[in-house]
């Protein structure tokens, strides 16, 4: 077959179009169908309104060519082209779908890259303009890159052998011709745009000619287009171009009218080059910024294409960007004007100008990934309609959210002043200046009384700006109509995007639920009428935070959250088994999703790798015993933070004081805390209230059920009275399962030290005996239970009477102080259990709270058999609770199991289940 590519020197084969000269196809010209008019005015299914194109919107030329007739595009970014095995492949892609009889209109990049260290043609390519320009010999070893890049992947791809001379013999001559350009800048030391675009555009000449040759070698019929014999632009405001497409489709219609392409339809690719195009003077240029995916778009809109397939190396659009949420989701469709709002908030989507031409005749733009061509992509469309049961239901539907989007590194600035009020012109002055100051404003937000306006600018822009501002508005300033212009630096901006949450109400409620349910500050907002976007400003350190919990809110569970654990002793061993056992009935009947991401003891930690959700919980505990991570406690704190869920949680079994001084930087940082530690709710006063006001006027929730009655519903019980107006007169119980079971067990001959002993192998008591024995825990119940009711208690104000005997109680540790226990059996002890027992009365050590009194108290107190405290057996908990209501009938009497790891474990998880539930979670 005769190849398209021109032997004459390079200067001449740019100027001149591959269809004509001697190797033009002789084809008949196919008579042309009316095009498909541009999309009008509608709203369907929520679509987005089109406006009618304008006069210089692509349309038909004047050569009669059907465009209308089944074209689509493909696009191959230089990833996809970066080796000849790649190039081979995309040329079987295209030759497939031409054999499925669809017409094939391809545009490539210049060849990137397959491995790390190879060079990228077109990085070569503006070094040697560089380089050359800066008089720096070295650009000849550029173009010796190149050669020797282009010849062995033509050598692998161009099996026979005149299309591999052909292919070489037009690109040895424009290489010959590239140096002696670059050889003319080294002598001026000096460059120009046009020559730089001149020589940068190269790249994608070579490409294509190459897939167009390799194609043929393949037995298939391919020509290719030199986009700089077809594409007219001229300069924008805005950096970029415009096509003038008249021009543009009356040099397409020469070309398909030279080369006959009507006539064999789809039994021919075309392969046009991206990137390149001309002035209208005829000075080849560039499309700038993401040109090889304009150029498809432009070619789509010119061929009115049934579909524009742009290639890549990634499956598509995700929700939010998956380096910041673990779970990000890639989209099955997104509207055009989603895809605008997504891109200029920094996601990674074609640009908005890109769109523009296939909008206008509402072709679907798909991005696929190449290396993975069994993923759908994500189809940018017209509009993406909703089902009327999502109007209808839930504002949190992921239907309604397409996608979100960071601006790092901002800062707002505040002009402000009463003065501002109804004085026109005033905004105008304001962006007028920040205009003249060369900085782009990202983000506005006005309220209606005039009296502010706020806006964003990137951080490298502030300063500029706030000093032009403050210049501009002197004499106002001075004469106190309008205060000082400030700043609030290190900002991010949030956008919220979805076309479809513009009639669905609840949407921004459920927002700004998400934000604050994850201690995030919102600073400024802006929404426009359309509602396809709710941008916030938050502070920089919470951007990724709040990412997550808005992106969890429309895309997770109902409710999901974090758990990073405290002390893996055994009740905190026990609580995650127990998680494990419920996962998936939490998940599956409740919508609730708990990921526990860390486990921390005294010396080490274990953390969950950079691409896992959650630790096993099957294999943690080896996990765990394997770990070298020392503890840290703030990096511990800060993976949880940052694990990706929009709810976290920090659950303390230990019984440590300094964990529990880590609990208000959590409540602070939004982190939910639950505990059975008693340290902090029994440690200083002014910390205790603290804590209470922290989770009280905020949105986190501080949980410590386990800390009185492990898994006894004893501080719901006292908050239920409280909360509903009873008033509590006085609490009495048995508030120690330890000594529950010591007293309860203990039998004439009996050890008492091995009683003690019996009681700290069955998991009962403290991690430390002496604090059971001691009365210490209990007074710290008493305490706790005090301050619930309203009583200022402090724990010295405790009278206790202790058990360790005087002799142990500075024991060196829990092991020395069980050791000498036996030492001491006997004594005060055996005699009052003895005088009990002889009055038929049982002794028990009881903690008091005497609200009438004020005081509380931790002592041994006898009671008859038959009385409640007096029958009560095993390890079990009893509280009296005595108040305006329930007195002359009978006091409230709650009583179970109170010690254990089991009971303990399960009071905490139940704590658990409260937060997930007040976040959102079904009762």
């Amino acid at each position: 077959m005769a190849s398209a590519i021109a032997t004459a020197p390079a200067a001449a084969a740019a100027r001149r179009s591959p269809f004509t000269g001697s190797r033009a196809r002789a084809l008949k010209l196919a008579p042309r169908r009316a095009p498909r008019a541009p999309a009008t005015p509608r709203t369907v299914a929520r679509s987005v309104e089109i406006e009618p194109a304008p006069a210089a919107a692509p349309s038909p030329g004047a050569g009669g060519v059907d465009r209308n007739s089944g074209f689509e595009v493909h696009k191959f970014g230089g990833t996809c082209v970066g080796s000849s095995e790649r190039i081979s492949g995309c040329c079987d892609l295209l030759i497939a779908n031409a054999k499925a009889g669809v017409k094939i209109f391809g545009v490539v990049s210049a060849m990137g890259v397959a491995k790390k260290g190879e060079p990228k043609v077109t990085d070569c390519l503006i070094n040697a303009t560089d380089m050359a320009s800066a008089r720096d010999p070295a650009y000849a070893e550029e173009l010796v890159k190149l050669e020797h890049k282009h010849r062995t992947t033509a050598e692998a791809l161009l099996t026979d052998k005149s299309e591999f001379d052909a292919y070489m013999s037009a690109f040895d001559a424009e290489l010959t011709d590239l140096a002696s350009m670059l050889k003319a800048m080294s002598i001026a030391g000096t460059s120009t745009q046009a020559f730089a675009d001149f020589v940068v555009g190269h790249g994608e000449l070579w490409t294509a000619r190459l897939c167009a040759a390799a194609i043929r070698c393949k037995g298939y019929d391919a020509e290719w287009i030199d986009a700089r014999d077809v594409l007219i632009v001229t300069d924008a405001e805005d950096g970029g171009v415009d096509v003038d497409y008249e021009r543009s489709n009356a040099n397409l219609d020469k070309i398909f009218n030279d080369c006959g392409h009507g006539e064999k339809g789809a039994g021919r690719i075309l392969i046009a080059t991206g990137f390149i195009a001309r002035t209208p003077d005829g000075v080849p240029t560039t499309l700038k910024r993401n040109g090889s995916d304009y150029s498809a778009t432009i070619f789509g809109a010119m061929l009115i294409a049934a579909k524009i397939t742009i290639w890549t190396d990634v499956d598509g659009v995700y929700s939010a960007d998956p380096r910041k949420v673990k779970e990000a989701v890639c989209l099955d469709t997104l509207s055009y004007n989603e895809a605008w709002e997504l891109s200029y908030f920094g996601a990674n989507v074609l640009h908005p100008r890109t769109t523009l031409p296939a909008m206008r005749y509402s072709i679907p733009i798909v991005l696929r990934n190449y290396f993975n061509q069994a993923a759908p992509g994500t189809s940018i469309l017209d509009g993406c309609p909703i089902d009327t049961d999502v109007v209808c239901g839930s504002a949190e539907d992921a239907s309604l959210i397409k996608g979100l989007a960071t601006i790092d590194d901002v800062c707002l600035i505040n002009v402000e002043g009463t003065g501002m009020v109804g004085v026109p012109g005033t905004a105008n002055a304001v962006f007028q200046t920040v205009k003249e100051a060369n900085c782009n404003v990202v983000m506005i937000s006005q309220a209606s009384s005039e009296h502010s306006i706020c806006f964003a600018v990137r951080s490298h822009d502030a300063d500029r700006a706030i000093t032009a501002l403050s210049k501009r508005f002197e004499k106002a300033i001075a004469a106190g109509r309008i205060k000082e212009v400030t700043a609030v630096r290190n900002c991010s901006i949030l956008a919220v995007v979805g076309q479809n949450m513009c009639q669905v109400c609840g949407v921004a409620a459920s927002v700004f639920e998400a934000l604050a349910s994850s201690a995030v500050n919102v600073i400024a907002i802006a929404q426009g009428a359309s509602e396809y976007n709710i941008t916030v400003v938050v502070d920089k350190n919470d951007v990724t935070k709040a990412l997550n919990a808005v992106h969890g809110r429309f895309y997770l569970s109902k409710t999901v959250m974090t758990v990073g654990l405290v002390g893996p002793g055994l009740v905190g061993q026990t609580l995650l088994r127990q998680m494990k056992e419920q996962l998936s009935e939490l998940k599956t009947d409740f919508s609730v999703d708990l990921r526990v991401v860390g486990v921390t003891g005294v010396s080490k930690m274990l953390l969950t790798g950079d691409d896992d959700v959650a630790l096993n919980l099957d294999t943690w505990q080896e996990d765990y015993k394997a770990s070298a991570t020392p503890v840290d406690m703030a990096a511990f704190t800060q993976h949880v933070v940052d694990s990706g869920a929009p709810n976290q949680v920090i659950i303390d079994c230990s019984a440590s004081e300094e964990v529990a001084s880590h609990y208000k930087e959590w409540l602070q940082r939004g982190i939910n805390v639950v505990t059975p530690n008693k340290k902090a709710n029994s440690g200083p006063l002014d910390y205790y209230k603290e804590l209470r006001s922290i989770a009280r006027d905020g949105y986190t929730h501080y949980f410590y059920e386990g800390t009185v009655g492990a898994g006894l519903p004893i501080i719901s019980t006292v908050r239920n009275l409280v909360d509903s107006g009873d008033r509590v007169k006085k609490i009495e119980g048995i508030f120690s399962g330890t000594l529950s079971y010591i007293f309860n067990t203990y039998a004439d001959g009996d050890a008492f030290s091995d009683v003690v002993k019996k009681a700290k192998e069955l998991g009962y008591t403290e991690p430390d005996p002496r604090d059971d024995l001691s009365g210490t825990d209990v007074a710290r119940k008493v305490v706790i239970l005090a301050r619930e009711v309203g009583l200022d208690l402090e724990l010295s104000d405790v009278p206790v009477e202790s058990l360790v005997p005087e002799a142990l109680r500075d024991a060196e540790s829990a092991e020395a102080f069980l050791a000498a226990l036996p030492e001491h059996d006997g004594g005060a002890f055996y005699t009052l259990m003895a005088e009990a027992t002889a009055a038929g009365e049982k002794l028990r050590y009881v903690g008091v709270v005497d609200v009438e009194a004020g005081t509380g108290s931790v002592e041994l107190r006898r009671y008859a058999a038959t009385h409640p405290f007096g029958a009560l057996s095993g390890s079990d908990n009893i509280m009296s609770f005595e108040t305006k209501r329930y007195a002359s009938g009978g006091t409230l009497v709650v009583r179970g199991p109170g010690a254990g790891a089991e009971v303990t474990a399960g009071g905490v998880f139940g704590d658990v289940l409260r937060v997930a539930q007040y976040l959102g979670a079904p009762s």
